[in-house]
């Protein structure tokens, strides 16, 4: 049985800057993987307890993504991302990266996040209460 976690989804809008642009005319493919990691970031900061930012960091130890369309300058990006399941220490992160004018994705992402303990930078466990709240399995 699989339990629900209670953190929601979480979106994050952004813009397209002329500095993502590569000479194809298009955002090039390393920006996405900025933009999937800088929501899974204000995500952790907006739905953490005091306590957790102050306990646990996260590193990532893989990312799988489609790239589904180009994104060009005049796009707004619409970022959605959630928790899914853990195996042991490693995370499930799930990400979309939408046109915002129409829905249509650009790309969608699985990222694999590893909690870290702040005071030793080395792999620790998560509290069973963060688990439960952040993830799914």
């Amino acid at each position: 049985m699989h339990e629900t976690n209670t953190v929601p989804p979480f979106e994050l809008t952004i813009p397209v800057c002329d500095t993502d642009i590569d000479m194809m005319g298009h955002v090039n493919n390393v920006v996405y993987v900025r933009w999937i990691q800088d929501v899974a970031v204000a995500h952790w900061q907006t739905a953490a307890t005091a306590e957790e930012l102050a306990s646990l960091l996260w590193v990532v130890v893989r990312h799988e993504i489609d790239y589904l369309r180009p994104a060009f300058k005049q796009d707004e990006v619409l970022a959605r991302t959630w928790v899914g399941q853990t195996d042991g220490r490693a995370y499930e992160r799930h990400t979309e990266l939408l046109r915002k004018a129409d829905g249509k994705p650009f790309a969608r992402a699985l990222t694999r996040w590893v909690p870290i303990d702040p005071a030793t930078m080395r792999p620790t466990e998560v509290p069973e209460h963060t688990r439960r709240r952040f993830s799914v399995g």
